[in-house]
């Protein structure tokens, strides 16, 4: 069955649903981009003052800040820290490739960011240990 062959109710009501998860997906994505906007600077700063990439006390704090939202929200913890691990190993990568290039300007920000979802993947750069 494809949703040509289902009610047009139900459609309606799929169509519905869809446009939000659109919506959520745009939100996301420019959430995630303010977000490496901020960690671009941290990265700059830490380039600057010669401060490793990571982090993982402030990483360790975090995931655990974050499995407590999760929780709060109905989210499987589990996820969200996954998630976030992804997100860390890429900041790091980011942090890296600012400390081992250029130090200053706009474009060093624009060289660090995943140019396709495989240049983003967990794959692309050092993981974030579970604990960390």
């Amino acid at each position: 069955m494809t949703t040509r062959d289902i009610d047009e109710n139900v459609r309606a009501e799929l169509n519905r649903l869809r446009e939000s998860i659109d919506n959520i997906d745009a939100a996301v994505v420019h959430m995630l981009a303010e977000r490496f906007k901020c960690t671009q600077q941290v990265g700059h700063l830490k380039a600057q003052h010669h401060l490793p990439p990571a982090d993982p006390d402030r990483e360790s704090r975090q995931i655990e800040r974050l499995r407590q939202l999760a929780e709060s929200a109905k989210l499987d913890p589990a996820f969200a820290e996954k998630l976030l691990n992804f997100i860390i190993a890429e900041v790091i990568r980011h942090h890296e490739t600012i400390a081992a290039g250029p130090k200053e300007g706009p474009e060093a920000d624009r060289n660090t960011a995943p140019k396709t979802a495989q240049d983003a993947a967990p794959d692309a750069g050092p993981k974030a240990s579970p604990g960390a």
